[in-house]
């Protein structure tokens, strides 16, 4: 207690003086956020693959079919109903998923993953469900409802997706302490592997990206923390003083591919005459030399400065039982297969 206050007891004590204890209030509320986090926006769950603002929107999407396509906008303000976190985000999983070219047909700019290029805004662009999604994503009848965010509605709490969508699509998320990275796999692969698992035979499953490359996977380590792929781009010598990129790595764009180059030129540690974006329907950078200058050494100087190799690190994480679970994409199949056949 001050002197003051001594001197005058009657004069309470200042509030800038008490002791407020939060501990047990914070410790409450930060676990309430980071399982919501988790439960409800950044990692996909095992049962359909889906995180819950994709699901809300193949609902949404499911609801308003009728065979023709629909403006994004529409898409997204018919998903609002059932994802409280705005259009912003709505939007971007909306695109992530019409990129990926497995559940939604798309027409309009949708964006290119290869370039980086952006999407037109919603108004412009619209989308329907493929008939992959109809026939392997819904089924009324055996389908779980739960109550919207605000209980006017109603949504599935899962779908019932008869396919491995997860591993197929991929899916990547930050959490509260933690975070998800599952790479892409190939749709006949993925199949191939599920029936040897329904056969009881040995299968191996590795990733393959939409970019192409080539990838070295010794330490993959299944899919889990720990693990690492190298990816690379392919770089074919055209002339002696032309060198050609084909296909990029993936999680780079051709835009971030030629910055990198053009920054190891500036650096010192590749000589180069000048990058030249060729892309089109398919990749096609031209790197032009100097005079005097190796193509094989441009190259391996490409490899060891440059973005035509990055390092990935997987972390595969799904929600199962409503928490979180860190598996292998084996694992992750075997379920998925298990559920499915159930």
């Amino acid at each position: 207690m001050s002197d003051t206050n001594q001197e005058n007891p009657n004069i309470p004590e200042s509030p800038l003086n008490a002791a407020t204890h939060v501990k047990e209030m914070y410790s409450s509320w930060f676990l309430d956020y980071a399982s919501y986090v988790i439960l409800e926006r950044a990692v996909p769950a095992l049962v359909d693959g889906l995180k819950p603002v994709q699901r809300r929107i193949l609902h949404s999407m499911k609801q308003m079919d009728d065979g023709r396509f629909n403006k994004a906008a529409n898409i997204i303000g018919h998903a609002m109903q059932y994802h409280p976190h705005g259009d912003a985000a709505i939007g971007d999983a909306l695109v992530n998923l019409g990129q990926k070219e497995l559940l939604i047909e798309t027409q309009g700019n949708w964006g290119d993953i290869r370039t980086g290029d952006s999407p037109a805004a919603p108004r412009y662009i619209e989308a329907r469900l493929s008939k992959f999604a109809l026939d392997v994503v819904f089924n009324d009848k055996t389908t779980e409802w739960q109550r919207s965010y605000d209980g006017r509605k109603k949504e599935p709490v899962h779908l019932p997706v008869k396919f491995p969508l997860l591993l197929a699509q991929g899916a990547e998320g930050i959490a509260v302490g933690l975070a998800t990275k599952i790479m892409p796999h190939n749709f006949n692969e993925l199949l191939r592997a599920s029936i040897a698992i329904l056969k009881k035979e040995d299968f191996t499953l590795l990733p393959d990206f939409p970019t192409g490359g080539m990838a070295d996977f010794s330490n993959y380590n299944d899919g889990l923390k720990g693990g690492r792929i190298r990816v690379r781009a392919k770089i074919e010598i055209s002339d002696k003083r032309t060198l050609v990129i084909r296909d990029i790595p993936y999680t780079t764009t051709t835009n971030s591919l030629i910055d990198s180059i053009v920054k190891a030129n500036d650096n010192g540690k590749i000589k180069i005459k000048r990058v030249v974006d060729n892309t089109a329907r398919d990749v096609e950078i031209r790197v032009e030399l100097p005079s005097g200058v190796s193509p094989d050494v441009t190259i391996d100087a490409l490899y060891a400065f440059t973005d035509c190799e990055v390092s990935i690190s997987p972390n595969a994480c799904i929600i199962e039982d409503d928490k979180p679970q860190f598996i292998g994409v084996s694992e992750i199949l075997r379920r998925s297969t298990r559920h499915t056949r159930a």
